[in-house]
């Protein structure tokens, strides 16, 4: 039976495959993806905008051929901030998608596969988080941490778990009771070996798609916290830039505001546009797969 099954599921990550590349908008959302993952690898190791800190020209200078979106109040590229703002924003919804998801997905696993009081105690431990608002508790956790690039990252992940966490306790009840997993006990498999061998491939879809929307729900969420103050520290990040154009605007000057502006907009449009065809395409019940 566990055979069958894994046949069926390795046919619908085929399916799913299938029907991403025939999504244009799919494709196009990969291929924008892509190009910013490049950026930040490039930024990081110096090949562009590695030179980001240095003076070019005056003082709040206009957009020009010289500098495409002019100068800050320091007189450096606001272009090369806003590349490297890019890898700012691809470090931060990786790191944090990831510690999110970890949490979300041994908690979600635990509590739906055990039942009983461990259930009842994950249950009430993500309600009462859930409770608090979204930006209130990471304020305060960020607070708690301290400024810093790591604490930033940390704070994000720790306080985006509570809905795949619910997600996966809900799926791991459904599957649990399934012929495969009773098939799988039969033949002697313990009960990591259930959870983590059986169950979680054939609710993985779910997983994945939660990745993409807690990693442009990080990347937006740097920016309210670098607007708050508590962001990013010693380098340049979207956010920054946007709070820095807080006394800009009153000097007529806009460009760094519209450059870290659309380079957010682009990135979370593909990740939005990635994110719906994902679940069009792995979800089984749209797919009649279930």
């Amino acid at each position: 039976m566990s055979v069958n099954h894994s046949s069926e599921s390795k046919s619908l990550w085929g399916h799913a495959w299938t029907e991403l590349k025939r999504d244009k908008a799919a494709v196009f959302s990969m291929i924008v993806i892509g190009g910013y993952v490049l950026l930040a690898a490039l930024t990081f190791f110096g090949v562009i905008a590695g030179e980001w800190s240095k003076e070019i020209g005056a003082s709040y200078s206009a957009p020009s051929l010289d500098a495409l979106f002019g100068t800050d109040i320091f007189g450096r590229s606001v272009v090369y901030k806003t590349l490297k703002g890019a890898e700012m924003a691809i470090g931060i919804g990786f790191s944090t998608a990831t510690i999110s998801t970890v949490i979300g997905v041994t908690l979600g696993l635990t509590a739906g596969y055990f039942g009983g009081k461990v259930d009842e105690f994950i249950v009430w431990f993500y309600t009462s988080m859930a409770s608090i608002p979204y930006i209130m508790l990471l304020f305060a956790v960020t607070m708690v941490l301290g400024k810093g690039t790591s604490s930033l990252f940390l704070a994000l992940g720790i306080t985006s778990w509570v809905g795949l966490c619910r997600l996966v306790r809900g799926e791991v009840m459904r599957h649990k009771q399934r012929e495969y997993i009773q098939a799988a006990a039969a033949l002697g498999a313990g009960n990591t070996r259930r959870m983590f061998k059986h169950i979680l491939p054939n609710i993985f879809h779910i997983v994945i798609i939660q990745f993409s929307l807690r990693f442009q729900q990080a990347i937006k969420s740097e920016v309210i916290l670098s607007y708050l103050g508590l962001g990013v520290q010693g380098q340049p990040s979207w956010g920054t830039m946007i709070d820095d154009s807080k006394l800009e605007l009153a000097r007529g000057v806009w460009w760094q505001l519209t450059a870290a502006t659309v380079a957010m907009f682009v990135l979370v449009l593909a990740l939005n546009l990635l994110g719906d065809a994902l679940r069009d395409s792995l979800d089984p019940k749209l797919k009649g797969k279930a």
